[in-house]
């Protein structure tokens, strides 16, 4: 019995002719391309170390020495933070970029050291990060909350290149009372 099993491989004689690894030059399937969109940054890549050095001479935004502006239409919203963005009139607005040129994420700093972090691989939207602190106090009261309106984003690069400081206040802009007092006047006339 020896002498039969001598004569046996690794593999069975009905496939002699095959190798038992993969051979070198296998074509793989196809690839999915990457889901971010062109020009939109990795907020690292834009940042700067505490010496003024750029961190990544290689990408674009670097060699033209951007910097991050915030949309101006985020301070002009008056949002409750406990409340939908879809309850928002300017559905325009939601889908504009929070910021310029635009990032793949950025973290959103409260003055009392909450930290959220809106992302989207195609640029943040204003809509993006208004989700994300939406979804960290739908569960409050308005009476919960000390400044329950959004009053606008900062940069601050001295501070942290790579987040936004959120500014809140008590109450947002009245709404339609330029609208009343036409009517009282109205009202006055007759």
């Amino acid at each position: 019995m020896s002498a039969d099993t001598a004569d046996l491989t690794k593999v069975d004689s009905a496939v002699s002719g095959l190798s038992s690894s993969p051979p070198q030059n296998a074509v793989k399937g196809h690839r999915r391309a990457s889901s971010s969109a062109a020009g939109v940054y990795n907020i690292n890549d834009l940042g700067l170390v505490p010496d003024r050095r750029w961190l990544w001479a290689d990408s674009e935004a670097e060699k033209e020495g951007k910097e991050l502006q915030i949309a101006k239409e985020t301070q002009k919203l008056n949002w409750k933070l406990n409340t939908s963005p879809a309850t928002l009139d300017e559905k325009d607005v939601l889908k504009k970029f929070l910021t310029n040129p635009p990032v793949k994420k950025i973290d959103l700093h409260f003055p009392l050291g909450l930290e959220v972090t809106a992302r989207n691989l195609k640029g943040v939207t204003i809509k993006d990060a208004l989700d994300a602190i939406y979804k960290q106090f739908k569960k409050k009261a308005d009476d919960e909350l000390e400044l329950p309106v959004l009053a606008g984003f900062e940069w601050d690069k001295e501070e942290s290149w790579t987040r936004l400081i959120v500014h809140q206040k008590k109450e947002g802009a009245p709404s339609g009372g330029k609208k009343k007092n036409k009517k009282a006047n109205n009202d006055d006339d007759e």
